[in-house]
């Protein structure tokens, strides 16, 4: 199961291990188990500190998921479970797991662990995840340390392609998809603090009375993803009051599987570029305010940013960098059947979706690429492309007609999308040559036409374009004095990583040159300035 470096690595984490382990492991006679117990085989060496217990009596503990495993205490009732083999994005929560319950520590801060340990009822949870969804590792890890810190919190992490059963009596078709106590709570990348948010209802009041104390910022930053990253670094080393206020840190950026072009950087995947972001940030005195969403900019000499929660923000000058999200079809159907059969992550979902029929709509290189990694997954997939030609790269094209179960239809504009009130079963288009409209049976939908700025909370205050895009300038400044913009959000072209990046350091430095005039205006105008 595990190479020899990965192995090697294993065991030196292991050594941080100071406390008993015992992994119960819930067997059946599947190849799943077989490899299931190969794994947990291979682990036990690498720590004298684990000790395994099997139970193989399929009659005995009926209510265990067969394949399964626990991690826990010796003595005590395990409360972190893995049905399913936790590799690929999982062997990283795999490795926390043995390490926290081994007695490493938790890095929470002392306030968030109190919160936790406060939480007053019993809390169950069961999340469904795939092997590839680079978003479920962060609610996995999260739901684990809970259940470390509160003996009434249980966690048990489930791989939707191997209970396909459950995925599909409880209607999963999105990961990761949490249930709390049997019933659906929440779905997407979740942090701990947004967990705790849903759990504890005060916890929002609380949050907003605490950001009323801010001071005022020299600059504010709204958006954690690489343009605000870059310019919250470049305002910190200018040694001005920073602050940075995201609903998560990371933004889009979470959501992409491989970034390979990214200069200096060879191959990573999204969130480890989203993590270094926030760590490269958090090296600096800057005052980063998470899991909060911008609800209003109302300009002034002093800027006033208002939140959801209803705290409100002020700084001498703001860079907005709020990015942007996926762009929807707009067709009935489209937000009935969202996480319902309507997708728009390939990586995340496509494994729930295993031997069934699904389209992929967009032929720009993000929806040739999806069909590509789904023909590898499902039974058939449609491409379906509102022009007559792809516009994606030559070199995913020719990958793309060598697939036996895709078909691409051109030319075809969708309509509809169909189910059956519980989930989606039909996609309609219609042909925009011919007029002729048709249907295709289908159980997914994965929608990749492109992004759509977060500028909706800004509309008559700063000026956009008719694309919704912040206008900018060469230095980035808006419409509106003392506020500037970057990245994905603006009119700037060319939506990338590295240009983000780019167009946040300088967005942060035409910030700065501002503060620096304006201060020497103020100063111009004191009244001993105007006495003389």
């Amino acid at each position: 199961m595990l190479d020899a470096n990965l192995k090697a690595q294993l065991q030196t984490y292991l050594q941080k291990v100071t406390r008993p382990i015992e992994i119960a492991v819930w067997l059946d006679d599947s190849p799943k188990a077989a490899e299931m117990k190969a794994l947990v085989d291979e682990i036990a060496p690498l720590s004298p500190q684990i000790a395994i217990v099997t139970h193989h009596d399929v009659n005995r503990d009926a209510g265990e998921r067969r394949p399964s495993f626990a991690i826990g205490t010796p003595g005590e009732a395990p409360r972190i479970r893995f049905a399913g083999l936790p590799m690929g994005h999982e062997f990283t929560s795999l490795v926390l797991a043995l390490l926290q319950v081994g007695g490493h520590p938790i890095k929470l801060d002392d306030d968030t662990i109190a919160q936790i340990r406060a939480l007053d009822g019993d809390f169950r949870f069961e999340t469904y995840i795939s092997l590839s969804c680079q978003n479920c590792p962060e609610v996995v890890q999260a739901l684990n340390v809970m259940a470390l810190i509160n003996p009434r919190i249980q966690q048990v992490t489930i791989d939707g392609a191997l209970f396909q059963g459950e995925v599909e009596a409880r209607q999963v078709m999105a990961v990761p998809t949490v249930f709390l106590n049997g019933e659906s709570f929440t779905q997407g990348r979740t942090s701990v603090k947004e967990l705790l948010a849903k759990l504890d209802s005060g916890a929002s009041a609380r949050a907003a009375k605490a950001l009323e104390t801010k001071p005022v910022y020299d600059m504010l930053i709204v958006g954690g993803g690489p343009a605000g990253a870059a310019a919250a670094i470049y305002a910190a080393r200018k040694g001005i009051a920073t602050g940075v206020v995201a609903e998560r840190f990371g933004g889009q950026v979470l959501d992409t599987m491989a970034i390979e072009n990214f200069v200096s950087v060879t191959h990573t995947e999204g969130p480890k570029f989203a993590t270094a972001l926030e760590q490269h940030v958090k090296t600096y005195d800057v005052d980063v305010i998470d899991t909060q969403r911008a609800d209003a900019l109302m300009p002034g000499k002093i800027h006033e940013v208002r939140l959801a929660s209803g705290a409100v923000l002020k700084a001498r000058a703001v860079v907005l960098a709020t990015g942007a999200r996926w762009r929807e079809i707009g067709v009935p159907g489209e937000r009935e059947y969202r996480n319902r059969g309507v997708a728009y992550c390939p990586h995340c979902d496509g494994p729930l979706f295993k031997g069934k029929r699904v389209a992929v709509v967009g032929g720009g290189n993000s929806g040739v690429e999806a069909a590509i990694d789904l023909a590898g997954i499902v039974k058939e997939v449609t491409l379906i492309e509102y022009g007559a030609q792809l516009r994606a790269d030559e070199v995913l094209q020719r990958k793309l007609r060598s697939l036996p179960n895709v078909r691409v239809l051109m030319n075809a504009q969708t309509t509809d999308i169909h189910g059956d009130g519980q989930k989606v079963n039909g996609l309609a288009y219609r042909d925009r040559v011919s007029g002729e409209a048709a249907t295709i049976a289908l159980e997914g939908v994965f929608v990749q036409i492109g992004l759509v700025p977060n500028t909706e909370w800004l509309k008559g205050t700063v000026a956009l374009s008719r694309h919704g895009e912040i206008e900018v300038d060469a230095k980035g400044r808006t419409s509106v004095a003392g506020v500037f913009a970057a990245g994905d959000v603006t009119t700037v072209p060319f939506k990338q990583i590295v240009i983000a990046v780019g167009e946040g350091a300088k967005a942060s430095l035409g910030a700065f040159e501002h503060l620096m005039l304006s201060s020497v205006e103020d100063e111009a105008a004191t009244p001993e300035k105007i006495a003389a």
